[in-house]
């Protein structure tokens, strides 16, 4: 691993711990050259399925876009970035168990929205406007008002 402070190429492990529910391995380094300590984060790398978009076209699944996604959704709301990176990892997990080598891109709006509303529901109403294109203000009343409902069945 190179140094982001040198750019030396050794450097030695201090500290190894799980992160993100166990799916990731975070990393504390300290460079032999310049003694600079910083933090990595290892993960593996599975093949994600192709997404079919509405209009029928297929793309690779984009995790930086989901990402981006989920920061505007999240932003200025009380979530720490490990909740972040744990409901991404269990974003991909759900995708995954599909089995599936192409997903419409609807079924995974459905799961982002609920891992959304699990974590945030300020959050999940955001990304439901974008999601579901709402045109007015009562689109957001009728999404709350479906919201309250699911939360007292559960």
């Amino acid at each position: 691993m190179h140094c982001p402070f040198c750019n030396a190429e050794d450097s030695r492990v201090i500290d190894s711990r799980l992160a993100a529910e166990g799916c990731q391995i975070r990393r504390r380094r300290e460079c032999i050259s310049c003694g600079e300590r910083f933090t990595t984060f290892e993960t593996y790398e599975v093949v994600m399925p192709r997404v079919i978009k509405s209009d029928g076209k297929s793309e690779p699944f984009d995790e930086a876009k989901m990402r981006r996604s989920l920061m505007h959704a999240l932003q200025k709301r009380p979530v720490t970035q490990e909740q972040i990176e744990t409901v991404l990892s269990d974003i991909h997990l759900q995708i995954r168990r599909l089995g599936e080598r192409d997903v419409k891109s609807r079924t995974i709006g459905e799961i982002v929205m609920q891992s959304l509303f699990a974590l945030d529901h300020v959050a999940y109403v955001r990304f439901a406007s974008v999601y579901q294109d709402f045109q007015d203000v009562e689109a957001f009343r009728r999404q709350i008002e479906q919201m309250q409902q699911r939360d007292l069945q559960d």
